[in-house]
């Protein structure tokens, strides 16, 4: 079994390395992609249009795999808290930021994300982390922080753009809170597409009953650009994406994974800078290196194991 251990190993690291290579490259253009939703359409229609449509995809591939969509109550009811906090609550305040600050900035503070997945899974999952994850996570949130109070001092203390940051930054816990319940689905055994499809639908369920109660109107753009996005964020930047991030948190933990935001921006960056005309200065791009010494740290350091 050796021989075939030893070959496995390296096929492993090479497909997580592959995942986290694409899942930058999709993120990193989804920040941009995101504008191209607002303006016309409420970003929580926008939002339910992205997530149904992804979630429609994943349970047509169920059916025609012969995937069974069955799954126990726990097993709903961690799929419901994925979905409220990822699918609803992350991206309504992640959509409501970028209506106020660069979609790049964004970006750079999501990679925050990793830090606050260690103390949540050290917190409720009672998992251990080395040394080099705590330090690259810390480095990382170094790194947001630098750019936080950059982007705050260029914008001149503006209420708009501290809205968007604080927005930002609570999109972030949102996310991580998702990512409690995404391993509680993994714990209860469910398959991942399935609780993917079910976290989308519950997510965008709850979207829609936001949207009912608070009198948001469904509208719809007719444009080829905010076609072409929705198309972009719904197959690419959910059904993709996510399949791939919640597979990788699974193999290799959800620090690992959540670090791909630190790969994203600076495709974010560069897709921003092309498309919004968009300009750092030398504290985005000094919270950008810390953010990258933090993924470098972070790949190195061991799974988490278990207190």
């Amino acid at each position: 079994m050796a021989p075939f251990r030893s070959l496995y190993r390296p096929r492993a690291r090479t497909l997580a390395i592959a995942s986290v290579l694409i899942c930058a490259l999709i993120w990193g253009t989804t920040w941009y992609a995101i504008t191209l939703q607002l303006g016309t359409v409420d970003p929580i229609a926008s939002i339910s249009y992205r997530f149904g449509i992804a979630a429609a995809i994943l349970f047509a591939f169920c059916l025609l795999t012969g995937r069974s969509l069955k799954l126990t109550r726990a097993q709903h009811l961690a799929a419901l808290g994925q979905g409220l906090f990822v699918f609803a609550i992350d991206y309504a305040f992640v959509y409501w930021a970028e209506e106020r600050i660069a979609s790049a900035v964004v970006a750079v503070i999501f990679a925050a994300l990793a830090f606050v997945n260690l103390i949540a899974f050290r917190v409720v999952a009672g998992q251990k982390a080395s040394g080099w994850a705590w330090g690259g996570a810390m480095l990382g949130m170094a790194g947001v922080a630098v750019l936080f109070a950059s982007e705050l001092v260029r914008a001149e203390l503006d209420p708009r753009a501290l809205t968007g940051l604080i927005f930002a930054v609570i999109a972030v816990l949102g996310a991580a809170i998702g990512n409690l319940y995404a391993w509680r689905g993994q714990v209860l055994g469910t398959p991942v597409i399935q609780a993917t499809a079910w976290a989308m639908a519950y997510g965008t369920g709850l979207l829609v009953i936001y949207g009912l109660v608070t009198g948001v109107a469904w509208t719809y753009e007719a444009s080829w650009s905010y076609a072409l996005s929705l198309a972009h964020l719904s197959l690419l930047g959910s059904v993709v994406a996510f399949l791939l991030y919640f597979k990788l948190a699974r193999s290799s933990g959800y620090a690992l994974a959540s670090y791909i935001s630190a790969l994203t921006p600076p495709v974010a960056m560069v897709v921003s800078v092309l498309f919004e005309d968009a300009r750092f200065g030398i504290g985005a791009f000094a919270g950008l290196a810390l953010v990258l010494l933090g993924q470098a740290l972070l790949i190195r350091a061991p799974k988490l194991s278990d207190a």
